[in-house]
C-alpha cells in the first residue's frame, strides 16, 4: 500500500503538471487534528480548475493515481450525488470516489474558481496544497467545529422523545404482523436514530459541546462511558423477534436514562406520557 507521503506527492504533482488546474486543497479527516490517523482514511482532494467539462468528458486522467478497482461518481443513480442532492450544476463542480488496487482511496473533485469562492464544497477542514493562481482563501488552521454536537432546543428535545416512542409503536405493530423488513427498518431509521441523537446530546453535555461524534456517530465508543456504550451495543437486534423485543427494551431504558439527564441539564421537562403511551401499546401487542 502506498504511503501517505507517496499519495500526497502524486496528488500535488498531478495538480502541478495539469495546466487546467489552478489550485488544490485537502479537506476531510486527514486535515482534522482530532481524528486518529490510520491507513483507511480517504484522501479528500479538490482541484480548483479553469473549467470542469474536459475533466468529465475524458476521465482517463484519474488513472494517473493508480489502478482503479471501484469507482462511484457524482451523477451515478443512487450514489452520493443522490444522497446529498448534488446531481446538478456540473459545469461548476464534479467529483469521483476512487478505490485503488493497493487499498488507497481518493475522493477527488474539480470546481471552478467561482464555485470555490462560494465555499459549497468545503468547510473549516480546509488545508491548501498548491495555489498556482493565488486564488485560494486565507483561512485559519483546520478545525472540526462545524461538526460539534450542538445543544438541543426545547422543541428539538421534545420532538426527539416523541419520534422515538411513536416510531417504536410502528415497530411493535410490524412485529405483531410478522413484517420483519418494515419493523427492522422503522426501528433503525426513525427510532434508533433518535436514540443516537439523544446520546449525542448526552456526550455534548459531558464535553461542553466541544466535540464531534463523527460520521454516523463512529466515535460513540470514544466518548460514551463504558457502561452506557456496552448497553448501546445491545440495542442492535438480529432477526429473532424475541431478541428484537430485548433490543427494544434496552433501547427504551437507555433512552430514558440519557434523556432524563439531558432534560435535567437543559432545563426541559421529560415527556413521560409519551414513554408511558408506548409501553401501554407494546403491552397490548405482547398479550395478543
Amino acid at each position: 500500500m502506498r504511503t501517505e507521503k507517496e499519495m500526497m506527492g502524486l496528488i500535488i504533482q498531478t495538480a502541478k503538471e495539469d495546466d487546467r488546474v489552478l489550485a488544490a486543497y485537502l479537506k476531510g479527516s486527514r486535515t482534522n487534528p482530532n481524528v486518529p490517523k490510520d491507513r483507511y482514511q480517504d484522501f479528500d482532494v479538490m482541484y480548483v480548475v479553469r473549467e470542469t467539462k474536459s475533466f468529465i468528458a475524458d476521465p482517463a486522467w484519474l488513472e494517473r493515481f493508480g489502478k482503479i478497482i471501484l469507482k462511484q461518481e457524482q451523477d451515478d443513480d443512487f450514489g452520493y450525488g443522490d444522497r446529498f442532492g448534488i446531481r446538478s450544476h456540473y459545469e461548476q463542480s464534479y467529483s469521483w470516489l476512487l478505490l485503488f488496487a493497493d487499498g488507497n482511496r481518493i475522493d477527488i473533485g474539480v470546481e471552478t474558481v467561482a464555485a470555490m469562492e462560494k465555499g459549497t464544497n468545503r468547510n473549516k477542514l480546509f488545508l491548501p496544497l498548491l495555489d498556482k493562481a493565488g486564488c485560494l482563501p486565507e483561512l485559519p488552521p483546520p478545525t472540526d467545529e462545524d461538526f460539534h454536537v450542538t445543544p438541543p432546543t426545547a422543541k428539538q428535545f421534545r420532538g426527539c422523545c416523541n419520534t422515538f416512542f411513536w416510531s417504536l409503536c410502528d415497530v411493535a405493530k410490524g412485529i405483531a404482523r410478522d413484517e420483519l423488513p418494515f419493523a427492522m427498518t422503522t426501528y433503525h431509521l426513525p427510532a434508533h436514530s433518535m436514540l443516537q441523537k439523544m446520546l449525542g446530546w448526552y456526550i455534548g453535555i459531558h464535553t461542553g459541546y466541544s466535540v464531534s461524534c463523527g460520521k454516523l456517530n463512529k466515535y460513540f465508543k470514544k466518548y460514551l462511558p463504558e457502561g452506557i456504550y456496552l448497553q448501546y451495543l445491545k440495542t442492535y437486534p438480529d432477526s429473532s423477534y424475541a431478541h428484537f423485543w430485548d433490543a427494544i427494551d434496552v433501547s427504551c431504558a437507555l433512552f430514558h436514562q440519557t434523556a432524563q439527564f439531558v432534560a435535567e441539564r437543559s432545563g426541559y421537562p421529560y415527556p413521560q406520557g409519551d414513554e408511558d403511551g408506548f409501553y401501554r401499546y407494546a403491552g397490548m401487542i405482547k398479550k395478543r
